[in-house]
């Protein structure tokens, strides 16, 4: 491929997961300046937060490739898990372009086509561990990496302008219990080939030393559900196949029946087996059967370590499972991290728990969880092997990326770079430069529908999650005249207990007396209009407002939004 003035040039272009962990959405083009070829590595979610009420999953905005989905070459998924695959389905149609993905990446993949109606359409290509594929001018090798979940891989990028390392996710562990370790000797082997650039994970650029092996938080739970007694349930990401692995081991070790606990354990670990993992897991109770499991020889492994309030863990702690109950003396052990966010949802169900007797286990009070990402000494060990010339730190949020940025030229690499959200980095030839800003942004799965995060309807919701909102209604004669006293709703407005002597101020404004003194306020507001103004709707629904506004904001401080509702009535 020749551009006009003979130079192509080799780009990255992430659109999610910098600046940011999740929503991952990596874009590498190849070619002349304008008029690259593109491949994309991921398109992940992540879960909304309060602010976004209503919404469950956010993901990136792909506008930018999609208007040029006709250079998009392909997509490989370095891994399963959601925040890498979870928008595959939801905006493979806006780009219409070959999936790459090894086979338990792709067996999650294809149920989630399938569910959204288009595994016919969307070409799904399973690629074998250690695969290679050719993309346009982009020649992609995987490369076993170790992580939380089986089959992650960084991607070792080929083009003629040189060879580009994509981590992925990754971390070293000398025993992962289920999946490969990481391929020291093939990233040795790419080191010496010559790494042109790296974008590397910045999760734990913060945490010294190693991240630790998941062996040995197997022997640690065995050591754990020796000292316990009644019903354990144990709680952590689904995805986790080695944990999923390490529970059942440590179960075994003390006779206890493994019982699933929530649909995505039940998928992943049907994924897992369908991939020729898990072999020796021991039979699994169906859930129904749980109740019959003596105490003592029971362990549930639940969905719902962040506190989901549908996943299975929520529902057993408010006593609505209809299979699974725990009571005063078992145990809850929390085997996974705190995903910053959701440290308000975590931290009640656990209070819950305890005001249950249920004794509460996580990772400050024994060793039950290691990370999947790297720590210091182990991107050490990384740019020792790989020796890139420069360096793009990914997934994390900017304190991260500034940090593995002062890291990575204590390491060696050259000038390494930011690249945020829409930051189109050009890595060769020359020194790595920013040469444009493109447009990025969030997209919001509102049910079934795709929205923008500008969208008027979500901007009202966080507006009545805050302030709530009064509702007027009017019915107007035509003589223009009320035909009756207006009738005022007031949703969201502190509820007020009558004030007793001695119990000091308390809040006035319940709703229903609220209601009636804005009904009143109302009326003598529209009855001092003149008619010219009673015929006149914005002009009633602007005195409306007013007299509204003038009893809700001394009685709460606060503007709820306020809806005036005319009924123009011949009669």
């Amino acid at each position: 491929m020749e551009s006009v003035n003979g130079t192509n040039e080799f780009v990255f272009l992430p659109l999610g997961g910098c600046g940011e962990v999740g929503m991952n959405l990596n874009l590498f083009g190849y070619g002349p300046p304008g008029n690259h070829e593109w491949m994309m590595a991921d398109l992940g979610v992540t879960f909304a937060d309060l602010t976004a009420p209503g919404i469950d999953l956010i993901l990136p905005d792909p506008a930018f490739i999609a208007e040029r989905s006709n250079r998009l070459k392909g997509i490989v998924f370095t891994h399963a898990h959601e925040d890498h695959i979870g928008a595959a389905a939801a905006l493979w149609p806006y780009l219409q372009c070959p999936m790459y993905a090894t086979p338990f990446t792709a067996e999650l993949l294809r149920a989630k086509l399938t569910e959204a109606g288009i595994a016919d359409e969307a070409p799904l290509h399973v690629l074998p561990v250690g695969g290679r594929v050719k993309l346009g001018p982009f020649d992609v090798e995987l490369v076993r990496m170790a992580h939380s979940i089986p089959e992650a891989h960084a991607l070792a990028v080929r083009t003629p302008a040189g060879l580009h390392l994509h981590s992925g996710d990754w971390k070293i562990d000398p025993a992962p219990v289920v999946g490969e370790r990481t391929d020291e000797a093939r990233l040795r082997a790419l080191g010496e080939e010559g790494v042109m650039s790296m974008t590397c994970d910045s999760t734990n650029v913060f945490v010294p030393g190693e991240a630790g092996s998941e062996a040995a938080v197997c022997d640690s739970l065995i050591e754990l559900f020796g000292e316990l007694e009644g019903r354990i349930a144990v709680t952590a990401f689904a995805s986790n196949v080695a944990r999923v692995s390490s529970v059942a081991r440590a179960a075994a070790a003390h006779d206890r029946h493994v019982v699933l606990v929530g649909r995505a354990m039940h998928r992943i670990v049907a994924a897992a087996k369908a991939c020729g993992m898990l072999q020796e897991m021991p039979s699994i109770v169906p859930e129904e059967d749980a109740g019959f499991l003596p105490r003592d020889s029971a362990l549930y492994l639940c969905t719902g370590s962040q506190g989901e309030p549908r996943a299975a863990l929520a529902r057993i702690t408010e006593g609505s499972h209809p299979h699974v109950s725990l009571e005063e003396g078992d145990t809850v052990v929390f085997s996974s991290r705190v995903i910053p966010g959701n440290e308000v949802a975590i931290f009640d169900t656990q209070n819950r728990l305890a005001e249950r007797g249920i004794r509460v286990v996580t990772e400050e009070d024994h060793f039950v969880h290691v990370s999947g990402h790297p720590c210091r000494d182990e991107l050490k060990r990384l740019y020792g092997w790989v020796r890139p010339k420069t360096a793009v730190p990914i997934h994390g949020e900017l304190r991260h990326l500034l940090e593995h940025q002062l890291y990575a030229r204590q390491l060696g690499a050259e000038s390494p770079r930011i690249a945020r959200n829409g930051t189109m980095l050009r890595l060769a030839p020359g020194p790595a430069e920013i040469i444009d800003h493109v447009a990025s942004g969030r997209l919001f799965l509102d049910g079934e529908a795709l929205t923008s995060s500008d969208n008027e309807a979500l901007r009202l919701r966080r507006r009545l999650s805050f302030s709530g909102v009064i509702v007027v209604t009017l019915a107007v004669g035509r003589q223009l005249d009320l035909l009756s006293h207006p009738r005022v709703l007031a949703l969201g407005v502190p509820e007020e207990d009558e004030e007793e002597e001695g119990s000091g101020p308390r809040n006035r404004a319940t709703e229903d007396r609220l209601a009636a003194v804005l009904a009143d306020d109302v009326d003598a507001a529209f009855e001092d209009l003149p008619n010219r103004q009673r015929a006149d709707d914005p002009a009633v629904e602007e005195a409306v407002r007013r007299a509204v506004r003038a009893v809700v904001r001394p009685a709460w401080g606060k503007r709820p939004l306020i809806h005036v509702e005319i009924l123009r009535i011949d009669a």
